[in-house]
């Protein structure tokens, strides 16, 4: 077993917060590599060599995020082995909600029949299911709520420049859940690390749609309210942070690289997590990888990521958890988990 410091037991007025059940949804619908070839100029190879991916799921045009997001949830919650009417707060991580208000957060309590729930959204881009995390641990931890549901979900597809192939190619749909609470006998999340830096906000944005570039004719003519990226300088801004997260997050901790059973890296880019991996020593079986199958699913990325090493075995109880994420904002954390 992984010996760790616990930053949080230093707070004996704060108890310890657990995952207790994760679920997972993508679309049925797959886009892969060759469909894309007919869309914009590229090719299978390209894409592949470039980012690692060689298909994404595409929700159906009358399928919304809160779509995915129910689905996701529901299946937390039976891994959880509870039911909806127990759940006090939802927080839904999303860039792409239904609409700009009320939040999807809202729509999926309805949906779910989680009557005593609170709930709101929250936007940290490809790095929101962490930041909720963080957001949703400390209603656990100190008592305020004694379950939370934490989502991340995203319908990318409703927001890519499909002329772009420079970042058509890159994203997908899907929700991931997670069930939070306290588990007696455990330490469960122990720590998380955030960071932001808005001045390099534009390396990564949507433009149109907000009050500073309100929907027009213009806007829609230049093509504003769909992502933009400059994928040289998020690239290298992702790597630095990413390992720079993870650093803090172990140091907190104790914990050496190699003591992490099962690292869950933002699925964005394979040749951003091979970097990662290098730099701060991990192994590449360490890495927990499903970005050839679902390419970059923003807030969700992550969470679908860990549902699937929960369902696969790869993680059990006792074993130390490693999230790390990156994007727009420029956002990141890290999130340092006993299963």
């Amino acid at each position: 077993m992984p010996t760790f410091r616990n930053p949080r037991a230093n707070r004996p007025h704060l108890r310890s917060v657990s995952i207790t059940g994760v679920g997972s949804y993508v679309p049925e619908r797959v886009l892969t590599n060759a469909d894309l070839e007919k869309i914009v100029e590229t090719t299978d190879e390209w894409i592949t060599s470039r980012t690692g991916i060689r298909e994404r799921r595409i929700a159906r045009d009358n399928e919304a995020t809160s779509d995915l997001a129910v689905m996701a949830a529901q299946r937390a919650l039976t891994a959880a082995g509870i039911t909806a009417d127990q759940v006090e707060l939802i927080i839904v991580a999303t860039i792409t909600p239904d609409m700009q208000f009320p939040s999807t957060a809202c729509l999926v309590q309805h949906r779910l029949g989680a009557h005593r729930a609170a709930a709101f959204d929250l936007e940290a881009a490809c790095s929101g299911f962490v930041y909720a995390l963080d957001v949703a641990s400390h209603f656990v931890a100190s008592h305020t709520y004694n379950t939370v549901l934490v989502i991340g979900a995203e319908k990318m597809s409703s927001v890519v420049d499909w002329t772009d192939r420079n970042t058509c190619v890159l994203f997908g749909d899907g929700a991931g859940a997670a069930v939070l609470q306290n588990r007696p006998n455990a330490h469960g999340l122990l720590t998380t690390c955030l960071g932001s830096d808005g001045g390099k906000a534009s390396l990564l944005e949507l433009p149109g749609g907000g009050s500073a570039c309100p929907a027009s004719v213009d806007s829609v003519t230049k093509r504003l309210h769909f992502l933009r990226m400059d994928g040289k300088e998020t690239f290298k801004n992702a790597v630095n942070a990413m390992v720079a997260a993870t650093h803090e997050a172990l140091n907190r901790c104790g914990v050496t690289v190699a003591e992490v059973k099962c690292i869950i890296p933002h699925q964005a880019n394979h040749r951003i997590m091979s970097a990662v991996a290098e730099r701060i020593g991990a192994r590449e079986d360490q890495l927990f990888v499903n970005v050839d199958r679902y390419g970059n699913t923003s807030a969700a990325s992550v969470a679908i990521a860990l549902d699937e090493a929960v369902s696969q075995g790869r993680i059990v109880r006792g074993d130390l958890v490693l999230m790390v994420v990156f994007g727009a904002g420029l956002t990141w954390g890290a999130a340092l988990i006993e299963w």
